[in-house]
């Protein structure tokens, strides 16, 4: 091949990297190709602007000049960066679409309380204008809490709306073996169109949940999960509390979120000083959430609905996929509290709190 064939062949070579480049399927020699030329075009740009601040008309660019950029001080860039968390911050609590984890009345036929849910895709804001397609039950996310009493007769009818199979199990309930709700060990899934009825006298008290268990890794994810909480028929025993809150934790498809939503829109716990909180960790997604609470210590009280012999205090508690913990708050310190995650890429970054952050206010 003659020296004028190898120079038209580099040449055709380059031109197609050029388009290939431009169509977003480049090589790796055109991207690095075409990203210096941008670099240095929007440099250029830049600098050339009237104004331009820390312009330097000394760099040179084969052989020729070329205004530089004077990068910011630290002191803008943490101005900058401190404006986004303000921002954030002075957000909470934002507003958004939808609100899961709503207290579910049943209708009560003959002694038994039944309680219909409806399995379908569902628009939901996570953040203020940020939407994904969630699979709810009943349109929210969490779905509808249940609270029954211990010996109540319980039905649950579901509707499946969704374009696949489903089932709902009741996550921690000693329910007899053909309510479990397992797809094809204890029933056959429930299709897209159909609906089944679970029925069951509400056995071991405590915090239970209800959720898919079919295909569960996407379902559930998206939003099939919800709070299955049985009072004891005997209170004698139950500790104080002024307040009882559920904060269920997930990390599916709307990413980090505490009841569905995510920082700013989580919404805070509320009580005045002196008050009793009790909260129920619920996580129903597929990672370990350590929770911390500032400026007051939690009194553990039961797991996976199971009182403890032996309670035990902390200011972070470990709750893995798929447990259950209640504690107490006493809320003897004044003020608006933080509490998140403690694995904090799931609650902090360069621009601000997001995701598993809310915070406790007591009131003086």
């Amino acid at each position: 091949m003659s020296e004028h064939e190898r120079s038209s062949l580099v040449v055709a070579e380059e031109t197609r990297d050029d388009l290939n480049f431009l169509s977003g399927t480049g090589s790796r020699r055109a991207f690095l190709r075409g990203g210096a030329a941008a670099t240095i075009a929007t440099a250029v740009l830049a600098a050339c602007k009237p104004g331009a601040k820390g312009a330097d008309t000394t760099a040179s660019v084969t052989g020729g000049t070329m205004p530089a950029v004077i990068p910011p001080t630290p002191r803008e860039s943490a101005d900058a960066m401190d404006a986004m968390h303000e921002k954030r911050m002075k957000a909470f609590p934002a507003k958004t679409e939808g609100k899961g984890n709503v207290l579910f009345e049943p209708r009560i036929e003959n002694g038994v309380k039944i309680y219909e849910i409806t399995a379908k895709k569902t628009p939901w804001e996570v953040t203020p204008g940020v939407k994904v397609e969630a699979w709810a039950y009943n349109g929210m996310v969490p779905g509808p809490q249940i609270r029954v009493r211990e010996g109540d007769r319980v039905r649950v009818i579901l509707h499946n709306e969704l374009p696949e199979s489903t089932v709902i199990h009741f996550h921690g309930v000693e329910v007899p073996n053909d309510q479990d709700g397992v797809g094809f060990m204890t029933q056959p899934p429930v299709k897209p169109g159909e609906s089944y009825t679970y029925e069951f006298t509400a056995p071991n008290p405590g915090s239970h949940m209800y959720h898919s268990h079919h295909n569960s890794t996407k379902q559930v994810s998206l939003g099939l999960l919800g709070a299955f909480i049985i009072e004891p028929k005997n209170r004698a025993n139950e500790p104080h509390a002024d307040l009882d809150t559920v904060l269920i934790l997930n990390d599916g498809l709307g990413g980090y979120t505490l009841n569905g939503k995510g920082f700013p829109a989580t919404e805070p716990i509320v009580a005045k000083l002196g008050q009793t909180l009790r909260i129920r960790y619920m996580n129903e997604g597929m990672m370990i959430h350590p929770m911390h609470l500032h400026g007051m210590h939690m009194t553990v009280i039961t797991k996976d609905g199971w009182p403890l012999p032996a309670p035990f205090r902390c200011d972070t508690l470990n709750i893995a996929p798929g447990e259950r913990w209640d504690v107490l708050v006493k809320c003897t310190n004044p003020g608006t509290w933080a509490f998140h995650c403690h694995i904090l890429p799931h609650a902090e970054a360069e621009t601000g709190m997001f995701g598993m952050v809310t915070a406790l206010i007591v009131k003086a």
